[in-house]
C-alpha cells in the first residue's frame, strides 16, 4: 500500500476499506468470511453487497472523478427500449415482451473518458480485485470486458430520470454506488427470470404488466459494492425524484477473453462505436444465445 501521506494518488488497495477487506490477501480470515458472504447472497438470488467496501478516500476520489465528467454523460436519442435493449420483432405480436418498449432517460460515462491516470481506472484494472471477484463468483478466471466503451461506466441519474426494466450483456456486474438519489434511484430486480436455455417471456410478461410478486428492492449505500448476475435477472433503477444525481461505477468482467458489446446496443446506450465493435460483429463471442 501507499503510505506516503503527501501522495495525493491513491493506490488500488487504499481506494478500498483494506483494513476491513484485506482482499488481495486470499487466504486470510476476513476476506474469506466476506467470500462465503458473497457467495451465500450470490447462491440465493443473484445479488450481494459489501457495505462500506470503498475508504472515506476513494469515495472522495472516485465520486470526484465522475461528478468532474458527469456534463459529458451520454443520452440517448432513443427514449423507450425494451428489455433486451434492442429494436424488437415485428413478426411477434405488439405486446409481446420483444415489442414492449419503456422509458429510458439515464445517462452514461463511457470507458474513453477515464484515463490511466484516474483512480477509476486504477481499481478496475487491479489484479487482485479481479482474482476476489473470481472467487467470489465461483469461476476459475475472470477476463476484463474488452469494451472500450463501456467496460468501466458511470450511470448517471439526474432528478427525474430512470433506467426502466432490462437485461445485462454480461452475466455479471460489479458496481459501486458514489452518489446515492435524495430520493428514489432504487434498484429492484427479479431474480433468475431466465436461464440460458429459456428466455421465460411469460414470466419477463408478468413483471412488464405489473406484477410485484417476485421483485426485490435493494438498499444500497454510498461506497458499497454490489455483485449482481444482471444476464438472466430482470432489473431496473426507479425514477430519481430527489434533487441530486445519482452517481454509479458499473465495473464489468467476462468469462471468455474477446467479449465486446454489439455495435446497435452500444452506440444506442453510449453515443459511440469504434473498430472493435464492428470487427467483433464478425465473430461475436458470447456464453450463450440469449438476446441481448
Amino acid at each position: 500500500m501507499n503510505t506516503n501521506a503527501g501522495d495525493t494518488e491513491l493506490s488500488p488497495a487504499e481506494l478500498i476499506n483494506y483494513t476491513q477487506y484485506p482482499i488481495d490477501q486470499p487466504q486470510d480470515q476476513a476476506t474469506q468470511a466476506i467470500i462465503r458472504q458473497i457467495q451465500v447472497g450470490l447462491a440465493e438470488d443473484g445479488c450481494a453487497v459489501v457495505r462500506d467496501f470503498l475508504s472515506p478516500e476513494g469515495l472522495r476520489a472516485l465520486l470526484k472523478e465522475a461528478e468532474e465528467r458527469s456534463p459529458q454523460a451520454y443520452y440517448s436519442q432513443k427514449k423507450d427500449c425494451n428489455v433486451y435493449l434492442n429494436e424488437g420483432d415485428a413478426s411477434l405480436p405488439s405486446d409481446h415482451p420483444c415489442n414492449r418498449f419503456l422509458p429510458r432517460t439515464n445517462g452514461f460515462i463511457t470507458t474513453d473518458l477515464f484515463g490511466e491516470e484516474t483512480a477509476a481506472h486504477r481499481l478496475y484494472f487491479w489484479e487482485p480485485l479481479k482474482d476476489f471477484l473470481a472467487t467470489c463468483l465461483g469461476k476459475e478466471a475472470l477476463y476484463l470486458y474488452e469494451d472500450p466503451v463501456s467496460s468501466m461506466i458511470v450511470n448517471v441519474g439526474r432528478p427525474g430520470q430512470q433506467f426502466n426494466w432490462h437485461f445485462d450483456t454480461n452475466e455479471f456486474t460489479i458496481t459501486l454506488l458514489l452518489k446515492a438519489a435524495q430520493s428514489g434511484g432504487y434498484f429492484e430486480y427479479v431474480p433468475d427470470l431466465r436461464s440460458p436455455e429459456d428466455e421465460c417471456y411469460a414470466e419477463v410478461q408478468k413483471v412488464l404488466d405489473g406484477d410485484r410478486s417476485r421483485i426485490k428492492r435493494l438498499d444500497l449505500r454510498e461506497g458499497d459494492l454490489q455483485f449482481f448476475l444482471g444476464r438472466f435477472s430482470l432489473h431496473q433503477v426507479t425514477a430519481n425524484t430527489g434533487d441530486t444525481d445519482r452517481l454509479l461505477l458499473i465495473m464489468s468482467f467476462t468469462e471468455k477473453p474477446g467479449v465486446v458489446g454489439s455495435v446497435a446496443r452500444v452506440k444506442d446506450l453510449y453515443g459511440k462505436v469504434t473498430p472493435a465493435h464492428y470487427a467483433s460483429e464478425q465473430q461475436k463471442v458470447r456464453a450463450d444465445k440469449l438476446l441481448d
